[in-house]
Parts: structure tokens; C-alpha cells; sequence
């Protein structure tokens, strides 16, 4: 039997340990409510078998006492928020797993802004910054009803009761985006802007070209010349040549 100062497990493991759809369920899961492990997941799943367990077993009686577990059972789940105030007992077992995580501590917090993200949340709880009503929790998976879900707050001792601590949650401003331009349009513009570029790299030789002759004539202009040393002797025609020779020897003859 136990001692009774051990407790005792309130969950039971799966039945098959290597299921792929059921392990990548648990794993999207963790990842969603910030859980530990998948123990947590387990006490969830245990406690939903309860009480679709005991919704069974009232619907097929029909004596007063069920009757009243009836009441008891619809009461006690519309005020954690699982099933609607005028729920009837046959809908106990459309509760989902998502249902019940949803209305942990942990991720109460997290929808409530309190907490940057669903870990933040978690380490705010277990360092004892929360209170529900008057009560400070520090447990993660405690199930909040619609009366507390109201009263969730920080603790008066808390550094993260300032609204302007680093660690709580600022609104942002929206963003506003630029409207974005259609890709034919684009296309379109970008087409006609190669032709012109093109153009404009082949006027640019042509000016250079052009500029050489306007700075020897500038250069002529000033008047700068040349040193005797690099001009060249103007070329002689043959017919000059030849009156030359003539005129030497007619002054022989007249000697």
C-alpha cells in the first residue's frame, strides 16, 4: 500500500511508448504552453480521463443522487472555464487537452501580457512575482477559474509591479509599410532606363576626342612655341633646290 506521508503518482504513463503521432503531438505541446516535460502532460491527460470517466458513468443513470453529481460535476467545470454556465453533462466530453492547458497559471499570464513569452512566464511564477487575489502561487499548472482570472497581478514587493521595468511587456506602434510596386511596372521602368545609360557611355569617348584639339589651339593662342632644339626644318621643294645651284654658278662665271 505505501506510506501515507509518500505521495502518491496522479498520472498514468501511455500505454504504448513509441507512438509517432502521439509523440509529436506531446512535443508540439511543450513547445506551446512552455511545459516541462511530458509528465506535465500526462497529469493533464489523467485528469481529462476523470472526468470524461465520470461524465459516462452519469449519463446512463438517471437517479436523484446522479442528478446531483450532475450539477456538481457541470458546476465545477464552467467555472474553470472548460465547458459553458448552461452546458448539459454530455458535453464534458468535447473537453479537449488544449482546453485544460489553456487555463493553467502559466498561460494565463502569457495571454494577459504580463510576460514576454509563455518561459518568462513560468520563471515569473516559481520566483514568487505573482499573486492570484491575495494568494501568491508559485505553481505553473495551477488551473485559474473565470472569478481569479481577473485578479491576476504582480506582488506588491515585486520589482516587476513598474510598468516601466525592462522586463514587462511595452506596446509597440504599429509599423506602416511602404505599398509595394507591381513587378510588371518595375520591369518596365527598368527597360526603358538601359537604353538611356548606354547612350550616355557612348557620347562619353566622343567628347574626349573633341577636347584634345581645342587645348593645342588654346596652346597656340598663348603663344607658347616649341624650342628650336625639337622644331623640325621645313622641307625643301626639288624647284628651289635647283634655282640655287643656278644662282652659285652663275656668280663662279662672273668671278
Amino acid at each position: 500500500m505505501g506510506h501515507p506521508k509518500l505521495k502518491k503518482k496522479t498520472y498514468s504513463k501511455p500505454t504504448h511508448p513509441w507512438q509517432k503521432e502521439r509523440l509529436e503531438e506531446e512535443k508540439a505541446l511543450l513547445n506551446e504552453f512552455g511545459l516541462k516535460n511530458k509528465q506535465e502532460v500526462w497529469k493533464v491527460a489523467s485528469l481529462l480521463r476523470k472526468y470524461a470517466k465520470q461524465a459516462k458513468n452519469l449519463i446512463a443513470l438517471t437517479t436523484p443522487q446522479a442528478e446531483i453529481e450532475k450539477a456538481q460535476l457541470t458546476k465545477k467545470l464552467s467555472s474553470l472555464g472548460l465547458i459553458e454556465e448552461t452546458a448539459k453533462i454530455e458535453d464534458v466530453l468535447t473537453i479537449t487537452l488544449r482546453d485544460i492547458l489553456g487555463r493553467r497559471l502559466q498561460t494565463l499570464i502569457h495571454k494577459n501580457n504580463l510576460a514576454k513569452s509563455i518561459r518568462q512566464a513560468r520563471q515569473f511564477i516559481s520566483h514568487e512575482h505573482v499573486l492570484v487575489g491575495d494568494k501568491k502561487i508559485t505553481s505553473p499548472s495551477y488551473l485559474v477559474s473565470r472569478q481569479e482570472e481577473a485578479l491576476i497581478s504582480f506582488a506588491s514587493n515585486s520589482p516587476l509591479i513598474d510598468q516601466d521595468h525592462a522586463e514587462r511587456v511595452t506596446e509597440k506602434e504599429p509599423i506602416v509599410k511602404a505599398p509595394k510596386e507591381d513587378k510588371k511596372t518595375s520591369k518596365k521602368t527598368e527597360n526603358k532606363e538601359k537604353p538611356k545609360k548606354e547612350e550616355k557611355k557612348k557620347e562619353k569617348p566622343k567628347d574626349k576626342k573633341e577636347e584634345k584639339p581645342k587645348e593645342l589651339s588654346n596652346e597656340s593662342e598663348k603663344g607658347l612655341e616649341k624650342p628650336k632644339a625639337f622644331q623640325k626644318e621645313p622641307k625643301e621643294d626639288s624647284k628651289s633646290k635647283d634655282s640655287k645651284e643656278s644662282n652659285k654658278e652663275e656668280k663662279k662665271d662672273k668671278k
